[in-house]
């Protein structure tokens, strides 16, 4: 099978767009790229689609390997018949590959193998074929000064019969079907640890049953975790007595003493052999599909995390709120750079109000403040509330930021290469007025996994929770655009084509000469050649340009067809940018040619139209209730709240008393719910009311419907 073959039948896309994507792939092209700028030869893929094309060629890959080394593994041992050969070059699926591979894989010396260096493999033969009646009398010729009584004779026999069924390609077929259907999930505490303290998150699992394939990902990681942690005991698989029977059925053949051996051996093959294998393969399948649910939903919360509503370039006082050790403040200007920090201690144990007030007013008038960011962790909401109480001379917006990942931020590298001469506590600070002004810049300096949002992140596949994310951040860098005169390199990083070493570069080169004037000063850039320039152009603005094309999302590669267009029209490109009408007279069928569709050219149109557009809108500010803890929480509560972590059984709501509320999927809507994310979305703003609320274990139980 070609590759090409192998993807579309995975992904069920069309052969046309998974050929061009492949090529486009191995020409270099990023993902981001094809889906904006090659539209016409896959076919208007989408990024989604052009991913699982990317995934299934590289499957293909990993299982084109792993059969070559399987034959050449068989062939050295001069076991590798026509047949074999044919079977193995015709399977792609990686389960039965192992399957087929199995009988010729080297092994530790087994019970088999002794018994067969015993020469008890024809005594086996004979017992298998169930057509002695004495088996006694059979095995007497197989005594011998190895072999001293007559059951050491028949256990081998056993052990080589247990060996040929548990290496039997449709017998594990068989099992594997029985495993699919009817293996249960089981858990069960460690008696001696139950009553730990830290042994109660997993009370609901200490006596636990469920079909394997209603358990949900979060729920089975939740299993793992907690067998990890040494509280916990997992078990999968199908009725005992079921499998052992299906074994019989398929291998007892007669009514006679063979058969009652044969009947042995099944049972021994099934427990000692066949079960062990089948159960650590679906504690790896179902680990798997419980990890890709868990990173689908962790991906899609990062994605609207990212895609979160900037402020934009405003002057902006970022305020790391505490008690004891202050509020860190700081004063930024519209392009985030750092003009002065300070410290203030309005609340107790010092309590010094009015000198806090004094200093904030001051550092709102100097320095012309447009918005207030407060971090909405510890004394975030007592911190809002001395901002609020402030008369200053100027309209000033106070925002509460989700500060999830700036303390990591604070202590990473890269906060050390930009603040190097300022502690931990002032980066802090910058992170959080920052990310006002714009999440995306700033999320994407800090480890993903540390943003909080998601379900398990630590306990899935690190590097497939990796790939994803680092797609996930990818994707929504490159939707917004990057202003190519004051994007970090941590920023640049993630456009189309790039990469670090060329995104410092990038850097250097503006450091020593000026801002970039125009896109083709890139070439200019060391190391980035034609098709860097070519994957990153379109993603990259640059404001003030003197072509204003510079500035938008249309490619360099189709500036000569707009000015061609604003040429037709008797107008020049800037009279053409934004004007609705002119742009609707436009016949795109005329500009149509054979690398150039219908839908590029909707594409150029709809960015002419309202160039630079940032998809992502504009922050709003956002007011809880009077309501400051957990402990004034009364039920029937009405509050308005903000959704900051989104999983399969529900979303997080920060209703503003310093611990999150949950909204179990059944609460969500007056209709049924089958995926949260179709209901609710990061960071929304929503109106809930308060079910339940345990203070002991701090669990605030909400609703959304008929709020």
């Amino acid at each position: 099978m070609q590759q090409a073959e192998f993807v579309v039948k995975s992904t069920g896309l069309s052969a046309k767009g998974v050929r061009a994507t492949l090529d486009l792939l191995n020409e270099g092209a990023t993902i981001p790229f094809i889906a904006r700028y090659r539209k016409e030869r896959t076919g208007s893929l989408d990024e989604v689609e052009l991913d699982n094309i990317k995934i299934a060629a590289e499957k293909y890959t990993e299982i084109a390997k792993r059969k070559e080394s399987i034959l050449k593994t068989i062939e050295d041992q001069g076991k590798l018949s026509d047949g074999l050969r044919k079977k193995i070059e015709d399977s792609w699926d990686l389960t039965e590959l192992e399957d087929l591979y199995l009988p010729y894989k080297r092994k530790r010396k087994t019970r088999a193998t002794i018994a067969r260096e015993k020469g008890l493999e024809p005594l086996a033969k004979q017992i298998m074929s169930q057509q002695a009646g004495n088996v006694q009398q059979l095995a007497k010729k197989f005594l011998s000064e190895e072999v001293d009584n007559l059951e050491d004779a028949l256990q081998g026999a056993r052990d080589i019969i247990a060996e040929w069924v548990n290496e039997d390609l449709h017998t594990r077929s068989l099992l594997r079907r029985l495993f699919e259907r009817s293996a249960t999930v089981l858990s069960k505490s460690v008696k001696s640890k139950e009553e730990e303290q830290e042994a109660q998150k997993y009370k609901d699992y200490f006596e636990f049953e469920e079909p394997l394939k209603h358990c949900p990902s979060h729920r089975l990681l939740a299993i793992r975790r907690g067998e990890q942690e040494g509280f916990l005991r997992m078990y999968i698989g199908p009725d005992q007595e079921d499998a052992v029977a299906l074994l019989q059925e398929k291998y007892v053949l007669g009514n006679n003493d063979a058969s009652d051996q044969v009947a042995e051996a099944v049972a021994d093959a099934y427990k000692r052999l066949l079960k062990p294998s089948l159960e650590t393969e679906f504690r790896v399948k179902s680990k798997t599909l419980a990890d890709a649910e868990a990173i689908q939903v962790f991906a899609e919360n990062l994605s609207q995390l990212l895609l979160e509503a900037p402020l934009g370039k405003k002057r902006v006082l970022g305020l790391d709120p505490g008690f004891r050790t202050g509020c860190k403040v700081v004063a930024l200007s519209q392009n985030g750079n750092l003009l002065q920090n300070s410290t203030i201690f309005p609340h107790p144990p010092r309590s010094r109000w009015q000198e806090s007030v004094t200093k904030l007013k001051y550092l709102v008038k100097n320095y012309e403040i447009d918005a207030i960011a407060v971090g909405n962790g510890t004394a975030g909401r007592e911190t809002i509330d001395l901002c609020k109480s402030i008369d200053f001379d100027r309209k000033v917006a106070i925002f509460s930021v989700n500060e999830s990942g700036a303390s990591i931020y604070s202590a990473s590298k890269i906060a050390r290469e930009e603040f190097p001469d300022h502690d931990i506590t002032v980066r802090g600070a910058v992170s959080i007025g920052r990310r006002l002004m714009d999440p995306l810049a700033e999320l994407v300096k800090i480890d993903a996994k540390s943003i909080g949002v998601g379900q398990y992140q630590h306990d899935v596949n690190q590097t497939r929770l990796k790939e994803s994310l680092d797609r996930v951040v990818e994707s929504a860098v490159n939707s917004v655009g990057v202003n190519l005169n004051t994007a970090s390199k941590h920023l640049l990083t993630y456009v189309s084509g790039l990469g670090s070493t060329i995104a410092a570069n990038i850097v250097d080169w503006r450091t020593d000469n000026g801002a970039f004037r125009s896109r083709a000063d890139l070439k200019k850039v060391p190391r980035l050649g034609d098709k860097a320039y070519e994957q990153a152009a379109g993603f990259l603005r640059i404001r003030k340009a003197s072509n204003p094309l510079d500035n938008t999302a249309v490619h360099p590669e189709r500036y000569a067809l707009v000015k061609q267009m604003a040429k037709d029209l008797g107008v020049d490109i800037k009279e053409l940018i934004r004007n609705s009408q002119m742009l609707s007279q436009i016949k795109l069928s005329q500009y149509i040619t054979e690398d150039l569709g219908m839908p590029t050219l909707k594409d150029i149109i709809q960015e002419l139209k309202k160039p630079g557009l940032d998809p992502r809108g504009e922050a709003q500010v956002f007011e809880f209730a009077n309501v400051r803890s957990i402990e004034e929480l009364r039920q029937g509560m009405v509050l308005p709240g903000i959704i900051t972590n989104i999983t399969n059984f529900g979303a997080f709501v920060d209703v503003g008393v310093k611990q999150d509320g949950l909204v179990h999927i059944s609460q969500l809507a007056n209709k049924f719910v089958k995926n949260p994310m179709d209901v609710v979305s990061l960071r929304q703003k929503v109106m809930v009311r308060v079910i339940e609320v345990d203070i002991l274990r701090k669990r605030i139980n909400l609703t959304m419907k008929d709020v």
